[in-house]
C-alpha cells in the first residue's frame, strides 16, 4: 500500500517542548510493510522522523492548507514513486478539508469533502444532531445583514458569530446588541459565518475514539476553566478530567448520542458541550481530530490511551490496539498562561512553578531573553503551560487556580506584567 502522510506539524529535539511528541508516525504507521510518502511544510519537515530510507518520497510545499500546492504534491509524489496513493491522511484539522479535497481529485479512498463536513461545518454537524432530536443553540448560517438581524430579535441578545469551519475560537464574535451585529456585517463580509444562540453554562470537553463500527471504546470528560473565547482576550484557559459522578456518566452518554447520530467511524473525537445552570446538556461543536493544546498528553499520562496512535493504526489499515479499562478514576489537568496582546515581546524574567505546585507534571515556561510572537496556537511558546497530575478532581482544580494567581511573567516593556485572570 502506498500512505501518504500530510504533516504541518513541528517536533522539537531540545528535551524541553513536548508538543506532537505523541505523533508518532515512523512508529505507528509500519514503513516497511507500506510504502510511505510525506508531504510538509517546512515546520512540519521536523517532525518526520522516519529513516530516510523508509520514505518513498518528500515533498514540501509552502501553504500546507493549499488545495493546489498539496495536490501538486501528490502528483509528484505519485511520479517519483511510481504508483498511485492508496491513502492520505492528516491529523491537523486546518488540513482535513484540503486533503479531503486532494482525496476527491485524485481518486484515492477515504472520507470525502461532504463526509469531512458533519466534524467540520458547523451548521452541517448542528442540523444533523437537531434532526436528531439533541439540544443544540439555535443557528442559522449568516446570509445577510437583515436575516442574522432577524435571527438575533428572535432568540435575544447576546448572540454568537463564528466562521462555520473555524477553529480554536478563532474569528468568534460575542455580539451584545444589535448595533454592534450591524457594525459587524459593516466591517466584513460574514458569509462562511454562522450566528447562534448564547447559551449560559460551564462548558466541558469530551474526549475519545469511535472505532470502524461507531462504537465509542475511549473518552474521557474534562470541565473547562474558564474558556476558549475568554482565552483569545487574555484570560487563562485550562481544564480538569472529571471523576465518577452521575453527572459525567450523564455527559458520556450525551457524547456517544452525538457520535453515533453524526455517524463518526474511526476517528477520535474532540466534542464540547455546555452544562447550563438547570443542569441541561447543550451541544457545542465536535471536531473529528484530537483534542488540543495538553489534551493528548493529560489522557496518555493518566490512562495511557495514545489517541494518535489510535488514528494512525486506523488511517493505515492496521488493526486497533486494545483499549484496556481505565486503571482506577484518576484526575489532572492543563493550564495555558496568555500572551500579553502586544507582541512581539522579550521575556525578563518568568517564574518556574514545580517547586510551589507539586502536582505540576510538566512545564514550559519562556527563558529569560526569549521572545513571544503573535503567531501560534494553543500549542506555541506561551507566557506559560503546565500539565498537572492528581487523584482528586477538586485538588486538581485548586492547584490549577494557584498556579493562575501565582505565576508571574515580565516582559520587556511591560514591568511586573501577569496574564489576565
Amino acid at each position: 500500500m502506498h500512505i501518504v502522510i500530510v504533516n504541518r506539524w513541528p517536533r522539537f529535539t531540545d528535551g524541553v517542548r513536548w508538543d506532537h511528541e505523541l505523533t508518532r508516525y515512523e512508529e505507528f504507521v509500519d514503513h516497511t510493510a507500506h510504502q510511505v510518502s510525506y508531504v510538509v511544510d517546512p515546520a512540519g519537515a521536523t517532525g518526520v522522523r522516519a529513516a530516510r530510507e523508509q520514505i518513498a518520497a518528500q515533498v514540501v510545499v509552502a501553504d500546507i492548507s493549499s488545495f493546489d500546492e498539496v495536490s501538486a504534491a501528490v502528483a509528484t509524489v505519485v511520479d517519483e514513486v511510481g504508483r498511485p496513493v492508496d491513502r492520505i491522511l492528516t491529523l491537523s484539522e486546518f488540513t482535513l478539508d484540503t486533503v479531503a479535497r486532494v482525496r476527491q481529485a485524485h481518486g484515492i479512498p477515504g472520507p470525502t469533502p461532504e463526509d469531512v463536513a458533519v466534524y467540520r461545518n458547523k451548521v452541517r454537524m448542528k442540523e444533523m444532531l437537531a434532526a436528531a432530536g439533541l439540544r443544540t443553540p439555535r443557528f442559522a448560517p449568516c446570509e445577510d445583514v437583515e436575516q442574522t438581524v432577524s435571527f438575533a430579535r428572535s432568540c435575544g441578545y447576546p448572540v454568537i458569530v463564528k466562521p462555520v469551519d473555524g477553529a480554536g475560537s478563532i474569528g468568534v464574535h460575542r455580539v451584545a446588541d444589535e448595533e454592534e451585529l450591524r457594525a459587524l456585517w459593516a466591517g466584513q463580509s460574514l458569509h462562511g459565518s454562522e450566528i447562534e444562540e448564547f447559551i449560559s453554562g460551564t462548558v466541558h470537553h469530551v474526549d475519545g475514539f469511535a472505532d470502524a463500527d461507531g462504537k465509542v471504546v475511549f473518552q474521557v470528560v474534562s470541565r473547562y476553566l474558564n474558556d476558549c473565547l475568554s482565552f483569545q482576550n487574555g484570560t487563562p484557559l485550562g481544564s480538569v478530567v472529571m471523576q465518577s459522578s452521575a453527572l459525567r456518566d450523564r455527559i458520556e452518554d450525551f457524547a456517544r448520542d452525538c457520535v453515533g447520530a453524526l455517524d463518526m467511524r474511526g476517528m477520535p473525537f474532540h466534542l464540547e458541550l455546555f452544562v447550563t445552570p438547570a443542569q441541561e446538556l447543550v451541544f457545542l461543536e465536535v471536531a473529528g481530530r484530537v483534542g488540543g493544546s495538553e489534551v493528548p498528553y493529560v489522557i496518555h499520562k493518566l490512562f495511557g490511551v495514545n489517541l494518535f496512535e489510535l488514528w494512525l493504526r486506523h488511517l493505515s489499515g492496521d488493526p486497533l490496539p486494545a483499549v484496556a479499562p481505565k486503571d482506577g478514576d484518576p484526575s489532572g489537568g492543563w493550564l495555558i498562561m496568555p500572551k500579553p496582546q502586544h507582541l512581539p515581546a522579550e521575556v525578563v524574567t518568568s517564574s518556574s512553578m514545580r517547586a510551589s505546585v507539586n502536582s505540576v507534571w510538566r512545564e514550559l515556561v519562556p527563558a529569560q531573553g526569549q521572545v513571544l510572537e503573535a503567531s501560534g496556537g494553543y500549542d506555541s511558546l506561551q507566557s506559560g503551560r503546565f500539565i498537572v497530575v492528581h487523584d482528586s478532581e477538586s485538588g486538581a482544580e485548586a492547584d490549577m487556580r494557584r498556579l493562575m494567581a501565582d505565576f508571574r511573567i515580565e516582559l520587556a516593556g511591560h514591568p511586573q506584567s501577569a496574564p489576565a485572570q
